[in-house]
């Protein structure tokens, strides 16, 4: 991301969300050295760059914000997911440590903790369910209120991704101005964390 670029494109830039990841299952025993690599080259790397990049422009903003898509996992630990919850908590610290640096140029950095929520890869995951089992086969509704139920959401259901661009577009504009080194949980009620 070249920065100037962005400032012929747009003028100026008020908030930066920074959003990439994935789940990588797998457990400590058989996550591999280049796997564990990926995963923090992925999660640490999307809010390093982007951030470093547009920083300039984020000083010159009237009410600047930095908002980071992060995983409950960063709080709640999953052992088949050890190297994306690993990342995740490293995340946290990450918003934390950028708040504090950040706050006397008047830049606010948060994020949110996104539970399960309707994704490509729960679409994928469903195909593969319709693939393998025959008639009668569960709606995608059925089939993820029942996976909600199993896991324990309190909500029953999976969150919707408008749901959780909510949670970012109430971090990153001034409706949330004096909130930094927060975070929002938009799990549905799955945190067992107090």
């Amino acid at each position: 991301m070249h920065s100037p670029r962005v400032m012929e494109c747009f003028g100026r830039i008020d908030m930066l969300v920074n959003n990439a990841g994935q789940g990588r299952v797998s457990t400590f025993a058989d996550t591999t050295d280049d796997a564990w690599r990926d995963e923090l080259e992925l999660k640490y790397f999307s809010i390093i760059r982007p951030t470093r990049a547009l920083l300039p422009m984020l000083k010159d903003a009237p009410s600047p914000a930095i908002v980071c898509v992060n995983s409950l996992l960063a709080l709640q630990p999953e052992p088949h997911m050890v190297a994306t919850s690993s990342a995740r908590a490293g995340v946290l610290s990450l918003v934390k440590s950028l708040t504090t640096e950040l706050a006397p140029q008047r830049i606010r950095v948060n994020s949110i903790l996104i539970g399960i929520v309707e994704s490509g890869q729960w679409k994928r995951r469903y195909q593969n369910y319709l693939n393998e089992n025959p008639e009668p086969r569960q709606s995608w509704e059925q089939w993820t209120g029942e996976l909600a139920r199993r896991k324990n959401i309190p909500l029953g259901r999976f969150g919707l991704p408008e749901e959780a661009a909510q949670a970012l577009f109430y971090l990153a504009t001034p409706l949330s101005s004096y909130t930094t080194g927060s975070h929002i949980d938009v799990s549905g009620g799955f945190a067992r964390h107090v």
